[in-house]
C-alpha cells in the first residue's frame, strides 16, 4: 500500500476521534480508536496519551507496532492501548479497526446484573449474534494476560461488552465499525430510558428478531455504514476541517 492509502487512513481514524466528541462517546483523555496501517501486519495507528479526542488530527496520530514501540510520531502508546488492542489486532486480522469506550449507556448495561443488549427495538436488532459478553473484570489491562483474556471472550465475535468496563466494537475499517459504535450507543440509551420507567420490557419475538436481523445485515451490506461515515466527515469538514491536516 503507498503513501496515500496510509493517508486515507489515518484521516479516517482522526475523523473518527473527532466524531465521538461530537456523539458523546469519549471520556476525558481515556479509551482508544486504533486502525492497522495499510499493508502492515503488525502497525496500527493510535492516538498519543495526553491528546484530547477534539485537538486529534491525522498527522499527529502515532504508529506503533505489536510490541507498543513507536515507529512514526511524537508521543507515546498508553500501556492499557497497547494491552488491548494488540491482542485483537494480533488474534482477528479481519477487524483492522477497534474502538474501546467507555461511553455512559452502554457502560449502564455492564453495570446491571446479567445486562445485556435486549432486542426490544429495532437498531438493538443490528447486534443479533455479534456481541460477546465479558463477565469477569478483573482489573486494568496492564499485561498481555489481560488483553489476551478478553481476545478469547471475543470468540471472534466484532463487539464486546465488558462488565464494570466498557465496549469494544471492530471493524474492517473505520466506516463500519464508527456505525456500528454509534448505533450501540443509541440502542443502549434506549433500553435504559425504558428500563427507567419501571414497567415491563416488550421483546421482540424470535422469528421476527431473526428475520429482521438478516434484513439489517443485508442493508449494511450495501455500504450504508460508509454512506454514513461519509456523511459524517462531511459535517467535519463544515465545522472542523483542520481533522485532515
Amino acid at each position: 500500500m503507498g503513501d496515500d492509502a496510509v493517508r486515507r487512513a489515518r484521516i479516517d481514524l482522526a475523523a473518527a476521534y473527532r466524531l465521538a466528541v461530537l456523539h458523546g462517546l469519549n471520556e476525558g483523555i481515556c479509551n482508544h480508536f486504533t486502525l492497522m496501517v495499510p499493508g502492515q501486519r503488525d502497525r496500527f495507528l493510535l492516538i498519543p496519551f495526553g491528546m484530547h479526542w477534539s485537538e486529534v488530527r491525522a498527522s499527529n496520530l502515532l504508529i506503533v507496532d505489536f510490541d507498543g514501540r513507536v515507529i512514526e510520531g511524537d508521543g507515546y502508546a498508553e500501556d492499557t492501548a497497547f494491552y488491548i488492542h494488540a491482542p485483537i489486532h494480533r488474534a482477528y486480522p479481519e477487524f483492522a479497526c477497534v474502538m474501546h469506550t467507555h461511553m455512559t449507556h452502554a457502560l449502564a448495561l455492564n453495570l446491571i446484573e446479567d445486562g445485556r443488549i435486549l432486542p426490544i427495538n429495532q437498531n438493538a436488532l443490528r447486534y443479533t449474534d455479534r456481541i460477546a459478553y465479558d463477565d469477569h473484570y478483573t482489573g486494568l489491562a496492564m499485561d498481555d494476560a489481560e488483553g489476551d483474556r478478553i481476545v478469547r471472550a471475543m470468540a471472534g465475535k466484532p463487539i464486546a461488552m465488558l462488565r464494570h468496563h466498557g465496549a469494544i466494537v471492530c471493524g474492517a475499517h473505520v466506516a463500519a465499525a464508527y456505525d456500528d459504535l454509534y448505533y450501540l450507543e443509541r440502542t443502549a440509551m434506549a433500553q435504559i430510558a425504558a428500563m427507567s420507567t419501571g414497567r415491563p420490557l416488550k421483546l421482540i419475538e424470535p422469528d421476527i428478531e431473526r428475520r429482521a436481523a438478516a434484513q439489517i445485515a443485508a442493508f449494511s451490506n450495501t455500504d450504508a455504514h460508509g454512506m454514513h461515515f461519509a456523511a459524517l466527515k462531511r459535517l467535519l469538514d463544515r465545522t472542523q476541517p483542520d481533522y485532515k491536516e
